[in-house]
């Protein structure tokens, strides 16, 4: 149960630890991590065909960087559906399995977009070099996050926002090729292209922030992690518009095509 002070304050309250029973965030936890597969299957799903046709054709990192992170999604949701079966237990000895996975998942994200940016270097489909700022905000994201998730392990409630938090910092991928299929032609101003790009993540924060707030349980963790991350995904949009990037980045490309290429 929240406490009085959190009853009778519900947006202003802010806290450090959960005045509430720990099962009463799990079916909002199970929420919103089925919002987040939906928008990774329908993102995905459309984009599919697409990408069996890539000329030149997609490189095999590629293909187990997509199996990597497919498989974090399966993971994260056997957390997810342990603790909502009161199997906390078991989910504490897997949650060690997901910190090495993600440990994994850091270095071939990075690796998997300079592979794939420089073999679309002569005209490939995907070339699109400034679009690392974004990538690599999504893993540097996700990584701090999970750190911070893993450290408030003792503490459930913050623990359980951060973790959910650092895999909503990796919803863009799926989301934003929904919105690129609906809409092809991609935005020129950096508002609408952060919307165009990163609605999802926007969505789940906010519905996360909506139903804590409602319920009288916003934690600081959460309302910092969550700020931070916006703060970092604009910060990615302002980069990628950003001329002296365009060519940086360009010049990681092309340095990475001739040195492993």
């Amino acid at each position: 149960m929240a406490t009085a002070s959190a009853l009778s304050q519900p947006g202003t309250t802010l806290h450090t630890r959960g005045t509430w029973s720990a099962r009463d965030d799990r079916t909002a936890s199970a929420v919103y991590l089925g919002v987040l597969w939906v928008g990774m299957i329908a993102g995905f799903g459309v984009d599919f065909p697409r990408y069996l046709r890539e000329n030149p054709a997609a490189p095999m990192i590629v293909h187990i960087h997509g199996a990597i992170y497919s498989v974090w999604m399966l993971l994260l949701t056997v957390q997810v559906l342990l603790v909502v079966r009161d199997r906390v237990a078991l989910h504490r000895r897997l949650g060690w399995l997901l910190a090495g996975w993600a440990c994994l998942m850091g270095v071939m994200g990075p690796v998997a977009i300079m592979v794939s940016q420089a073999a679309n270097m002569r005209g490939g489909p995907v070339y699109d070099p400034p679009f690392l700022c974004v990538a690599f905000n999504n893993v540097l994201c996700f990584l701090i996050l999970l750190a911070c998730g893993i450290a408030l392990r003792k503490n459930p409630a913050a623990h359980r926002r951060l973790m959910i938090l650092s895999s909503v910092s990796l919803a863009d991928p799926g989301f934003a090729r929904f919105s690129g299929w609906i809409w092809p032609q991609e935005p020129a101003s950096i508002p609408v292209w952060f919307v165009y790009t990163f609605y999802g993540n926007v969505l789940l924060i906010a519905l996360m922030t909506a139903w804590d707030w409602y319920r009288g349980r916003l934690m600081r963790q959460f309302v910092i992690g969550a700020s931070a991350l916006l703060a970092a995904e604009f910060t990615a949009t302002v980069l990628y518009f950003w001329g002296p990037w365009r060519a940086l980045s360009a010049s990681w490309v092309a340095g990475w095509a001739r040195h492993f290429g």
